[in-house]
């Protein structure tokens, strides 16, 4: 009943003799059964069904042990994204590299908006192509979020570069990234990036970018985080 489907239809499905529920059916027998999403996903694989992950209600919630591994990184910045590339949590490195764009905390209008990003972000041509190809990207899993669909309306309308990017089809994941930054207080900051999914909040990615040890590099940031860590 919780599910919406008929006693006879459930029956069958146990039993074996429906082999092809529908995506829609699945869905809402995960939720009548409360399956987390590993659960969910496991359901729709042994229908043959590839499951539509969702982002859920608390997508913007940091959970406290990923908050404290945020601060386990002393000499790395570390930050948390959302599904819209909202910065959502930073570890003390990280906030002080992004300090330059105070008050705007979109990392695609941040790229597109803030007016020292192009000064900050040393290959800044290469960083658009692989947030907007990354945000696309995150639209095919989560079909139905507001702020990715109203982010991506948005610049469609008011961003060339954006659009011309947005509509050559190309998707690509945040994994390994080499970024370049000019920071006021340090000068240039170079660092490897690896990204790894929230599993617990589906949508979610934390970013890590770390120095090449005893380089010029690992001295800026170490000198970053103790100032910013002081203020």
């Amino acid at each position: 009943m919780l599910a919406g489907v008929s006693i006879d239809y459930y029956t069958r499905l146990e039993q074996g003799r429906e082999r092809n529920p529908s995506a829609q059916v699945l869905d809402a027998i995960g939720r009548a059964l409360k399956l987390n999403a590993d659960a969910c996903g496991y359901l729709f694989r042994l229908a043959g069904l590839n499951p539509n992950p969702t982002s859920g209600s608390a997508r913007d919630l940091v959970h406290p042990a990923l908050l404290q591994l945020l601060d386990s990184f002393p000499s790395a910045a570390a930050y948390v994204l959302s599904p819209a590339f909202d910065v959502l949590a930073t570890n003390t490195i990280a906030a002080a590299l992004l300090s330059p764009f105070d008050g705007m905390t979109n990392m695609v209008r941040v790229l597109f908006q803030h007016p020292q990003a192009r000064a900050v972000f040393v290959e800044w041509p290469t960083l658009v192509e692989q947030t907007v190809h990354a945000l696309r990207l995150n639209a095919g899993y989560y079909p139905d979020d507001p702020e990715i669909r109203a982010l991506v309306n948005e610049f469609l309308r008011t961003s060339p570069r954006f659009r011309d990017l947005w509509q050559d089809q190309t998707v690509t994941g945040l994994t390994r990234m080499f970024k370049v930054f000019v920071h006021p207080a340090v000068g240039r900051v170079e660092l490897t990036y690896q990204t790894f999914d929230v599993r617990d909040a589906p949508g979610q990615q934390l970013l890590v970018g770390t120095p090449e040890p005893g380089s010029r590099s690992a001295d800026a940031i170490a000198y970053l985080g103790s100032v910013h860590a002081n203020t």
